[in-house]
Protein backbone atom coordinates (compact mmCIF):
# COMPACT_ATOMS: atom_id res chain seq x y z
CA UNK A 1 0.00 0.00 0.00
CA UNK A 2 1.09 3.69 -0.78
CA UNK A 3 1.87 6.11 1.64
CA UNK A 4 0.28 9.57 0.83
CA UNK A 5 4.01 10.95 0.24
CA UNK A 6 4.76 8.30 -2.50
CA UNK A 7 1.67 9.31 -4.49
CA UNK A 8 2.85 10.25 -7.72
CA UNK A 9 2.18 13.12 -9.52
CA UNK A 10 -0.70 13.17 -12.34
CA UNK A 11 0.69 14.33 -16.09
CA UNK A 12 -1.02 17.15 -15.80
CA UNK A 13 1.07 18.54 -12.88
CA UNK A 14 -1.22 17.58 -10.20
CA UNK A 15 -1.38 15.06 -7.66
CA UNK A 16 -3.71 12.45 -7.14
CA UNK A 17 -5.51 14.49 -3.82
CA UNK A 18 -5.11 18.08 -5.75
CA UNK A 19 -7.24 17.12 -8.92
CA UNK A 20 -9.66 15.52 -6.22
CA UNK A 21 -9.79 18.39 -4.10
CA UNK A 22 -9.93 20.86 -7.61
CA UNK A 23 -12.95 18.49 -8.31
CA UNK A 24 -14.86 18.69 -5.20
CA UNK A 25 -14.58 22.33 -5.17
CA UNK A 26 -15.84 23.38 -8.60
CA UNK A 27 -18.44 20.85 -8.55
CA UNK A 28 -19.78 22.15 -5.13
CA UNK A 29 -19.56 25.62 -6.42
CA UNK A 30 -21.24 24.79 -9.36
CA UNK A 31 -24.27 23.22 -7.98
CA UNK A 32 -24.41 26.34 -5.34
CA UNK A 33 -23.81 28.95 -8.64
CA UNK A 34 -26.87 26.51 -10.22
CA UNK A 35 -29.39 27.13 -7.51
CA UNK A 36 -29.25 23.17 -6.99
CA UNK A 37 -30.89 22.29 -3.66
CA UNK A 38 -30.33 19.96 -0.79
CA UNK A 39 -26.45 18.93 -1.48
CA UNK A 40 -24.65 16.64 0.09
CA UNK A 41 -21.05 15.47 -0.03
CA UNK A 42 -20.03 12.13 0.74
CA UNK A 43 -16.52 11.22 1.21
CA UNK A 44 -16.51 7.53 -0.22
CA UNK A 45 -12.38 7.22 0.22
CA UNK A 46 -11.89 3.76 1.32
CA UNK A 47 -15.32 2.59 1.11
CA UNK A 48 -15.11 2.51 -2.91
CA UNK A 49 -13.03 2.57 -5.62
CA UNK A 50 -15.59 4.47 -8.07
CA UNK A 51 -13.92 8.06 -6.52
CA UNK A 52 -13.12 9.93 -3.63
CA UNK A 53 -16.36 11.73 -3.06
CA UNK A 54 -20.09 11.55 -4.01
CA UNK A 55 -22.25 14.31 -4.67
CA UNK A 56 -25.98 14.59 -4.51
CA UNK A 57 -28.30 17.28 -5.17
CA UNK A 58 -31.74 18.06 -6.34
CA UNK A 59 -33.08 20.13 -8.56
CA UNK A 60 -36.60 21.68 -8.72
CA UNK A 61 -37.91 20.43 -12.35
CA UNK A 62 -36.56 18.69 -15.30
CA UNK A 63 -36.03 21.84 -16.81
CA UNK A 64 -33.46 22.30 -13.46
CA UNK A 65 -32.19 19.47 -13.24
CA UNK A 66 -30.86 19.53 -17.16
CA UNK A 67 -29.40 23.30 -16.13
CA UNK A 68 -27.71 22.04 -13.50
CA UNK A 69 -25.42 19.20 -14.77
CA UNK A 70 -24.95 21.65 -18.36
CA UNK A 71 -23.66 23.90 -15.98
CA UNK A 72 -21.69 21.66 -13.86
CA UNK A 73 -20.21 20.23 -17.08
CA UNK A 74 -19.43 23.21 -18.35
CA UNK A 75 -18.03 24.21 -15.50
CA UNK A 76 -15.42 21.08 -14.86
CA UNK A 77 -14.27 21.78 -18.76
CA UNK A 78 -13.74 25.68 -17.67
CA UNK A 79 -11.04 24.32 -14.96
CA UNK A 80 -9.28 21.91 -17.29
CA UNK A 81 -11.31 18.40 -15.16
CA UNK A 82 -13.02 17.98 -18.66
CA UNK A 83 -14.00 14.27 -19.98
CA UNK A 84 -16.95 13.80 -17.21
CA UNK A 85 -19.07 11.07 -18.35
CA UNK A 86 -22.91 11.95 -18.09
CA UNK A 87 -26.22 9.63 -18.40
CA UNK A 88 -29.60 10.41 -17.81
CA UNK A 89 -29.64 14.51 -19.14
CA UNK A 90 -31.58 13.71 -21.86
CA UNK A 91 -34.74 12.16 -19.72
CA UNK A 92 -33.56 14.84 -16.68
CA UNK A 93 -35.18 12.63 -13.84
CA UNK A 94 -31.82 11.87 -12.68
CA UNK A 95 -28.74 12.55 -13.97
CA UNK A 96 -24.96 11.15 -12.91
CA UNK A 97 -21.88 12.33 -13.88
CA UNK A 98 -19.05 10.41 -13.57
CA UNK A 99 -16.37 12.75 -13.27
CA UNK A 100 -13.41 10.41 -12.44
CA UNK A 101 -12.41 11.54 -8.71
CA UNK A 102 -16.14 12.69 -8.20
CA UNK A 103 -19.54 11.32 -8.93
CA UNK A 104 -22.44 13.79 -8.74
CA UNK A 105 -26.10 12.83 -8.64
CA UNK A 106 -28.56 15.69 -9.61
CA UNK A 107 -32.04 14.28 -9.24
CA UNK A 108 -35.65 15.80 -9.21
CA UNK A 109 -36.90 15.61 -5.40
CA UNK A 110 -39.18 13.03 -5.97
CA UNK A 111 -36.64 10.61 -7.65
CA UNK A 112 -34.03 11.76 -4.71
CA UNK A 113 -36.32 10.49 -2.80
CA UNK A 114 -37.25 6.96 -3.74
CA UNK A 115 -33.65 6.13 -4.24
CA UNK A 116 -32.23 7.45 -1.30
CA UNK A 117 -28.98 6.90 -2.13
CA UNK A 118 -27.12 9.12 0.10
CA UNK A 119 -28.55 6.90 3.02
CA UNK A 120 -26.25 4.16 1.71
CA UNK A 121 -23.15 5.64 1.05
CA UNK A 122 -23.70 7.62 4.27
CA UNK A 123 -23.73 4.01 6.62
CA UNK A 124 -21.07 3.75 8.52
CA UNK A 125 -18.40 1.24 7.54
CA UNK A 126 -18.43 -2.11 8.54
CA UNK A 127 -15.61 -3.61 10.33
CA UNK A 128 -13.33 -5.22 8.67
CA UNK A 129 -14.02 -9.02 9.81
CA UNK A 130 -17.58 -8.60 9.09
CA UNK A 131 -18.20 -11.62 6.67
CA UNK A 132 -20.28 -10.86 3.59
Amino acid sequence: MRKKADILPSPAGFSASDASSRAIETVLASLEDSKAENIVSIDIQGKSSLGDYMVVASGRSHRHVAAVADQLLKALNDKGLGNARVEGLAGADWVLIDAGDVIVHVFRPEIREFYNIEKMWQAPDLEEETIH
